[in-house]
């Protein structure tokens, strides 16, 4: 099982009623909750971590898990509020604005996380639960108590305005990539923790600390994959962007599908990943990642419409 370990929230999607007026639609979302239904709609089987609320919207997010075929047996539920995300649309991207204050997610704490059975091969985090407290700091202590054992990926999937204390969250987001095993991150995150520099310099860095694989997407330019032997380049598929809800989160659960395709989600394997199988899942990432930006909102493809 590869065990998604992060946020899941309702995303707040602007739309206009009949009346003309603003108005705002619910959607099932967060980066790790649309990671983990996009590993289920490829038919990967996945797992669901994370502090579920019993509101109304919680109904609404464990629906879709179900749908996907997600598991939730590892989830938190509580009677807390679930996490809201206004989204704001200019040229098809999006911003965000949280409402997240005593959350299910955000007060989940490490005396909540789970023992695993040696049926979760894999774990991935990212999102805004490495943001707040205690949810951060019990996300945290999860990858760095399983990291030796299991296949470990991170995608911080960074949101500034969400951040109020810079310095601590990047020292958490650099700790937790140096002991994953593959750490993807856009270009634009990657100037953000890292500075100035070529993406090349920046990422082989990140390699010299301690991950294997590192991914840096460039939206339309296509993504690039390193290891400590190869650089591997994959263009963009061509389409019409809609907009781009979700699109990394859907290039993550596409490359982690290509890697389980392919028997390379071991740790052994990742350690001396083959450059023919990097090309081939960095393709099923931007291949996966092609169909959601091409509608609206995070929607990911189901196996057969790749």
């Amino acid at each position: 099982m590869i065990l998604c370990c992060g946020e899941a929230l309702i995303d707040m999607l602007p739309r206009v009623s009949q009346e003309g007026e603003l108005a705002f639609a619910p959607y099932a979302g967060g980066a790790v909750f649309n990671t983990s239904v996009a590993l289920g709609r490829l038919g990967a089987e996945p797992g669901f971590f994370c502090g579920l609320s019993t509101d109304l919207f919680g109904e609404m997010l464990d629906a879709k898990l179900t749908e996907a075929g997600v598991s939730s047996q590892f989830a938190v539920r509580s009677s807390r509020p679930t996490t809201l995300a206004f989204v704001r649309l200019s040229d098809g991207h999006a911003s965000y604005t949280f409402y997240d204050e005593n959350s299910a997610l955000r007060m989940m704490t490490e005396a909540a996380l789970p023992a695993l059975p040696d049926t979760v091969s894999t774990l991935f985090f990212g999102g805004i639960s490495l943001v707040g407290e205690p949810c951060g700091s019990a996300y945290q202590a999860l990858l760095a108590r399983e990291a030796s054992s299991r296949v470990t990926m991170i995608d911080p999937n960074i949101r500034p305005t969400f951040i109020t204390d810079r310095e601590g969250y990047v020292a958490r987001i650099k700790a937790m990539m140096s002991m994953s095993d593959v750490v993807k991150l856009s270009d634009e995150d990657l100037h953000w923790l890292e500075g100035d520099g070529d993406l090349d310099t920046l990422a082989g860095e990140l390699i010299a600390r301690g991950t294997k694989v590192v991914l840096i997407t460039q939206g339309a330019e296509g993504s690039i994959g390193y290891t400590a032997k190869h650089r591997v380049t994959v263009p963009a598929n061509k389409v019409d962007v809609v907009d781009t809800v979700g699109a990394g989160d859907t290039f993550n659960a596409g490359f982690l599908a290509g890697l389980r395709d392919a028997a390379a989600l071991d740790k052994a394997t990742l350690a001396d990943l083959p450059e023919e199988t990097l090309r081939s899942a960095l393709a099923m990432g931007g291949r996966t990642a092609a169909i959601t930006v091409s509608r609206a909102g995070a929607n990911p493809p189901w196996a057969h419409e790749l």
